[in-house]
This record gives C-alpha cells, structure tokens and sequence, in this order.
C-alpha cells in the first residue's frame, strides 16, 4: 500500500519511513506542507500521516485544502497532545490523531486501523486474487492452494505490487522505484534477484505458473492458460 508522509523533522521522517518501508510499505515523504499538499492531491495514496507543525502550509490548513477535494484517511502527529489540539484536528477532517512521543508499534496498529476504514468495504477489498493465489493486504499474508508462503518484507511488497497490476507489465525500473524507493539503472540485477527468489516461493512449487517475464519490456503477473509467445525463462 502506499502512503504519504509529511513531516519536516529529519529524524522522524526517517525513523517513520524506514520502519514503513521494511514493512512492505510504499513511503513518499514530503518535507513541507506546499509539496506534500500538491502530492496528495496529485497523486492516490491510500493514506496519509501529516505532522500539525510544516513549514509552508502546516498540517490544519493542508488538511482543509485535501478534504475540499479529498477523502484520502489521514493520521495527523503532532507534539502539541492536548485534548483541545485532538479535537481541532478530528473536526477539520482526521481520521485519527497520535500525539508524539509515539511507539512505533502503536503508529502502525492506528495505520492499519486507518487503511481498513478507509477500504469502505471492509478487509475483503484487500485481499488481491490472482487463480489459487491470494494476497491478504490487511494481513499481510499469502497462500497459494490453500498453503501460506513465507515471504520477506521485500519479497510481499513485490508481490502485492504486481498483484494489484495483475496483468499489466512493469518495468524493471518501475518495480525498484516503487518496492526500493530508489531509482536503480534499468540493467540493475537487483529486480532480476528478488524476482527469480519470489519465483522460488510463488511458482516453483506449482505446475501452474503466474510470474511471466516479457522480453525485454519487465515482469507481471496473471493467470494463463499457456505462455503467451512473448514470454521467455527468467
């Protein structure tokens, strides 16, 4: 899933995104409010942790500008934990309110929390089915015929990827954007890697096999009767 971070402090940005991210999270983080305004009404997050105290716009008006065009679930953090801070944040348009100092723990408890009511149909919309193969967004869990993989953080946030884009051919170079957060060269190994890894998870077991390579164009996954002629081994 994809969020958007907005928050100026170095440390905690940092500290927030490098935990989401070895989560299988997809994090932009945007150190002021004009950037971070600007991306989430660009760009379809499935939610957003905005910090109250940013420079350029801070977090109540970037909040009032988002919810005149936007429903996107947004936790707001901030220092300033008073209950009248709560309420002025809840009543401009949080979905929730964490006061820092924060746990790690409970800030992704309250964003899952978040990105379940914010599906609108519950953890059914979260679960991505490709054939006898089910991604479990909500919980981040896998099963192929009924039988649960054990992926790394990595390895999930590849496949749920490519799951939510059953079908459509990805690019080396947009995999690594979106599941390393890094722009790598496009003859990079490091998607070959985690792809012919994953096949050992996903596939291999399986006469069946839902990861295709597309000469020279990238990878997708779906379910075929036959290979399609432009496939090749990886």
């Amino acid at each position: 899933m994809r969020l958007l971070l907005l928050e100026d402090e170095p440390k905690t940005a940092s500290y927030i995104k490098r935990g989401l991210t070895g989560l299988g999270y997809t994090v932009d983080l945007a150190p002021d409010g004009t950037e971070g305004l600007f991306l989430a009404l660009e760009q379809d997050y499935d939610g957003i942790i905005l910090d109250v105290m940013l420079p350029g716009k801070d977090g109540y008006t970037v909040l009032e500008l988002l919810r005149a065009r936007k429903q996107t679930p947004v936790l707001m953090l901030s220092a300033r934990g008073s209950v009248d801070e709560r309420v002025k944040g809840l009543r401009k348009g949080a979905d929730d309110y964490l006061p820092k100092p924060f746990s790690f723990t409970e800030l992704v408890a309250r964003i899952q929390a978040l990105l379940r009511r914010g599906s609108g149909a519950g953890v059914e919309s979260t679960l991505l089915v490709v054939d006898d193969l089910q991604v479990d967004m909500m919980a981040r869990r896998v099963t192929r015929a009924g039988q649960r993989l054990d992926l790394t953080a990595k390895e999930f946030a590849l496949l749920s990827l490519l799951a939510r884009h059953q079908g459509e051919i990805l690019s080396k170079l947009m995999i690594a954007e979106q599941v390393w957060d890094m722009n790598f060269d496009s003859d990079a190994n490091v998607v070959e890697v985690a792809m012919r890894r994953l096949r050992v998870k996903v596939d291999a077991p399986y006469p069946k096999k839902l990861l295709h390579t597309v000469r020279g164009m990238g990878y997708l996954l779906e379910s075929r009767d036959e290979p399609g002629p432009e496939a090749e081994a990886p």
